[in-house]
This record gives C-alpha cells, structure tokens and sequence, in this order.
C-alpha cells in the first residue's frame, strides 16, 4: 500500500495527455494520417536529444522543451507541405520523415557516450518516475487546448490549428511518455472508439470521445499497477495494456454491432 502515492503523479500526466490526445487522435484518423505522431515525436526527440548531449541542460532547465518543441514545429510543418504537395504519397512521404529522423537520432546518438541512454528513454520513457515540475508546461498546455476545443471543436478539422497544436503537444509529452506510449496514446483509444461517420463532420461525438479517454485512464492504471509490482518499465506496460484493453473493446463493440446488425 506504500507505493501507491508513486502512481498519482504518472498517472496525472496520463490523463494530461490522454485529454488532448484522444481529440487529436480521432482527427489523425479521420485524416488518414496514422505516421505523423511516430514522424513528429521522432523529429521532437531529435531536438531533445540533441540538446541533451550538448550538457546544456544543466544551466537552462527549459532548453530541452524548447528545443523539443522548436524541432516538433518544423517537423510538423514539413509534413503539412508534403501533405498539400504531395497527397497520394502522404502516408509515405511522412514514414519517410520518421525514418530520417530516427536514423538522425541514431547517427547523433553514436557520437556521444550518453547517447544511448538519452535515446532509449525517448522511444520508451520512464513515466513512472515523472515528477510535479515536469508536468506544469503539459497541464498548461493541455488547459490551453480544451479552452479552444470546448470553444470550437472545428478549428482543428480545417488544418489552421490542427498541425502547430499537434506538434506542441507531441513535443511536451514525448520527454515525459516517449515514442512508443505518446504513439499508443494518440492511436488505441481513439481507434478502439471509433464509431460510424457523425451526422455533423466537423464535430465529434462527445460521449464516446468521454469513453476513449476513460479507456485510456484505465490502460495507464493498469500498465503502472504491473509496472509497480512485477519490478517492469513503465512505458512499455503501459502501452501493452492500452492495447490489450483496446482490442478487446474494440472486439466487444464490433460483436454487438454484427448483433444488432442481424437483428
């Protein structure tokens, strides 16, 4: 029962980023556009990790979010030009982005002796171990996107907002979550939720929206309880429980939908 109070402060930072993720999660899927998380969090890892092994971090505790969100805006819109120029091979020309970064991150990794350490907690993170300071540019972040999501649902369905709040939102998750679990985040909620077109396009269904994100909380809880007890990373087992929980929801609703079909 000690540990317990170890996992208010992870799981705050999941919910943080589960309530702008789930939102922008079913736009990249409406969108069609699944890679950009990977190609964006992978570009906003370059950029803190870069500034990681330069050491300056000491003396600006501030300059890894920066350069992380610096990183994530150029790399977000380099991925809204090849989308406009490009669309038949968007899918493409973004896996191609994410590539290029990872190997960039490889590449800067190999030449620094902390490298591997600072790469590998950008692909796989150590939620469990996030502290209060670390979350503050997040809950400012995320309360700053619901006050205009709540507001105007639809700025984030014609493309003026949709990019530059992606990416700063990816840029502040990716040090705390890493890659893969900001990459889970985005992805199995919204998909495990997906529900048939909406009547009105440019909005979303509220209630299911609601649904995802709780389904997201309990993914997270899970994920830390075994993180906690079985001695396990964090990141990982929580992304595994987030799947877990998203294919059997999202096998339950397809099994009452077959259901009600036939009725």
């Amino acid at each position: 029962m000690s540990d317990w109070p170890l996992l208010l402060t992870p799981a705050l930072a999941g919910v943080l980023v589960l309530l702008s993720h789930v939102p922008l999660g079913r736009q990249v899927l409406r969108r069609g556009i699944v890679f950009i998380d990977l190609a964006i969090a992978q570009v906003a890892a370059l950029g803190v990790l870069v500034v990681g092994s330069l050491g300056e971090t000491a003396h600006f505790p501030g300059l890894s979010t920066i350069a992380g969100a610096a990183a994530a805006l150029a790399g977000a819109g380099l991925v809204a030009w090849l989308s406009r120029r490009w669309p038949d091979h968007r899918e493409a020309l973004i896996g191609l982005v994410y590539v290029t970064g990872a190997v960039l991150a490889l590449l800067w990794a190999s030449t620094d002796h902390r490298g591997a350490h600072l790469l590998a907690s950008m692909l796989s993170g150590d939620v469990l171990w996030v502290t209060w300071p670390q979350l503050v540019p997040l809950a400012l972040a995320t309360a700053a996107f619901l006050a205009v999501h709540l507001r105007r649902p639809d700025i984030w369905f014609d493309g003026r907002a949709f990019y530059p709040a992606f990416a700063l939102l990816v840029s502040l998750s990716v040090p705390l979550l890493g890659i893969y679990l900001v990459f889970a985040t985005l992805i199995v909620p919204a998909l495990a939720m997906t529900a048939r077109a909406p009547s009105t396009p440019n909005r979303e269904p509220a209630a299911s929206t609601f649904t995802a994100v709780l389904l997201g909380v309990a993914g997270y809880l899970l994920g830390l309880l075994a993180s906690l007890w079985a001695d396990l990373p964090s990141g990982p087992s929580v992304v595994i429980a987030l799947v877990v929980l998203g294919a059997g929801t999202g096998l339950v609703r397809s099994l009452f939908a077959g259901g009600a079909g036939q009725a």
